[in-house]
């Protein structure tokens, strides 16, 4: 007799389902795991043996053989020990078969016995509830899987003995409830930076329309500083990109005791980040830090000081919004729709353009460091600005600046009106001017004749592509937003344009 239990495998952050087989049969003694099995999942042997012992239940002097169906799809991951276990129980009638008919089961199993948590409870969750079944899952990870649906059934045994003592009747396993994580003290506010009044200005647009930005300035200029400020002006996440963020997080082992945030991601990578490290890769091809960023903020500082192939590895999620990553055995695909900001010396002794200063290089030290980053990668950032050094005055100088809480005020007025306009043009899916669709851009950012012809010389007189046209464009409907006017105009699109030529210097380095 054969009994089964179904389980899932993940492909990105999508669950496969797989259906875990066991037959007891006479035989060589042993226990044999077939289907694709990865090092952890072939481990998972001992494991169960080990805590169906400790359990009470030894295995019979019999052949047992554990077939993960499909067989052509590699398993990987040691959630296959629970469903393992518990199929083997249910062989050796340990637990009524039919019992975990309607259940899919994941779960890492100690040698005590007890269950401990694993990665992709909730994308497993989410399988489960499309499937009409319920879940079975550690106890440390059941109110990751609650946020499924309120009307998942879910058993979050801490023990193979709580398992089989809820099927028994002896003891009754309730449904876990769903937990926001405490959020830590208040963020890093606007009202800390002194002077740098361009600086912010640009950081209120960035947030307002979602665009890209990119910040030089000498040492102690104050960019790291702004950056890490641009999560306390950015609105919560809605319920739908929490969910696919948490998905993530999820399936790469980032959600801690099951708890979920609707605070935007905000990744700063080092800048000795490789390519697997940054879009995503290795044997198990895990998201790297653009996915980990989806719906939030990917920082980079000492921009140049990246390698160059893995700036230009973001171009592709740029634009695309999603991180495909191609193995000869994997072909995967995570979400990245990332806000890029990053931040850079202009030259590498961080110098140039100061009063007083001269590089020992000449204008080479310059031309030499801004040339690491490609032309095609600085086309798709919408706003460059120079942050200067700040002077003394600016630090003396009595008074507060504008808080986090009265420009994020603004930002989510301006993410409001967006929303309501991408609704009402039938594409909910899109929350921000810089997601906004290329067939769509003309009739968003519906202009007045001074403010076309504005932009028509600029682009024949700069030598604009099409992308940067029609980025120009973006900004400049973020500003209307911000402004609470319906039809861009002159003003705007002058601006828009400023925040363009800010980098034509670094443009041509490139």
């Amino acid at each position: 007799m054969v009994s089964r239990v179904s389980t899932v495998s993940f492909q990105g952050i999508s669950a496969i389902p797989v259906d875990v087989q066991v037959m007891v049969a006479p035989g060589k003694i042993g226990m044999n795991i077939v289907g694709l099995p990865d090092k952890a999942v072939a481990e998972s042997r001992e494991r169960v043996q080990a805590a169906l012992h400790a359990s009470g239940l030894s295995l019979p002097a019999k052949k047992v053989t554990v077939n993960l169906a499909p067989a052509d799809l590699p398993k990987e991951g040691s959630h296959f020990d629970l469903p393992i276990a518990l199929c083997l129980m249910a062989a050796l009638g340990a637990l009524p078969a039919d019992a975990l008919a309607g259940y899919v089961v994941l779960g890492e199993l100690s040698l005590d016995g007890s269950i401990a948590p694993v990665a992709g409870v909730l994308p497993a969750a989410i399988s489960a509830n499309a499937e009409n079944k319920g879940l079975i899952c550690p106890q440390a990870s059941g109110s990751e899987a609650a946020w499924a649906s309120a009307d998942l059934d879910i058993l979050a045994p801490r023990s193979l003995i709580a398992m089989a003592n809820h099927f028994r009747g002896t003891q009754v396993l309730t449904r876990p409830e769903p937990v926001v994580r405490s959020q830590p003290g208040d963020l890093p506010d606007l009202a800390d930076i002194k002077g740098q009044e361009t600086a912010k200005r640009s950081l209120e647009v960035a947030a307002a329309g979602g665009h890209n930005l990119l910040m030089c300035g000498p040492p102690g200029s104050g960019k790291s500083m702004l950056a890490a400020r641009l999560p306390s002006i950015l609105p919560p996440l809605s319920p739908a990109e929490l969910l696919e963020v948490s998905m993530i997080h999820s399936v790469s082992g980032h959600l801690t005791g099951g708890e979920l945030s609707d605070r935007r991601p905000y990744r700063a990578p080092h800048h000795s980040a490789s390519m697997a490290a940054m879009i995503g890769g290795g044997m198990r091809a895990k998201p790297g830090e653009v996915s980990l960023a989806h719906n939030g903020v990917l920082f980079l500082d000492e921009f140049p000081e990246f390698t160059p192939q893995v700036l230009d590895s973001l171009r592709q999620p740029l634009e695309s919004a999603e991180c495909v990553i191609a193995r000869a055995n994997h072909h995967v695909s995570y979400p990245a729709s990332i806000q890029l900001v990053a931040a850079m010396n202009p030259c590498r002794c961080g110098m140039a353009g100061e009063p007083g200063h001269t590089c020992a290089r000449g204008t080479r030290c310059q031309a030499d460091y801004q040339a690491r980053i490609s032309g095609p990668l600085l086309d798709r950032i919408d706003l460059r600005i120079t942050v200067p050094s700040v002077t003394a005055i600016d630090l003396i100088k009595p008074g507060i600046s504008e808080s986090s809480a009265v420009v994020a005020a603004r930002v989510a007025r301006a993410r409001d009106i967006q929303k309501d306009r991408f609704i009402a043009s039938g594409h909910p899916s899109v929350t921000c001017n810089a997601l906004c669709p290329t067939a769509m851009i003309e009739t968003m950012a519906n202009t007045d004749s001074a403010g076309l012809s504005l932009l028509h010389n600029a682009a024949e007189q700069k030598k604009f592509s099409a992308r940067a046209y029609h980025r120009v464009l973006k900004v400049a409907r973020t500003l209307a937003d911000l402004d609470g006017c319906d039809e861009v105009g002159r003003i705007h699109i002058a601006e828009s344009i400023s925040y363009r030529l800010a980098g034509n210097g670094l443009a041509a380095a490139a």
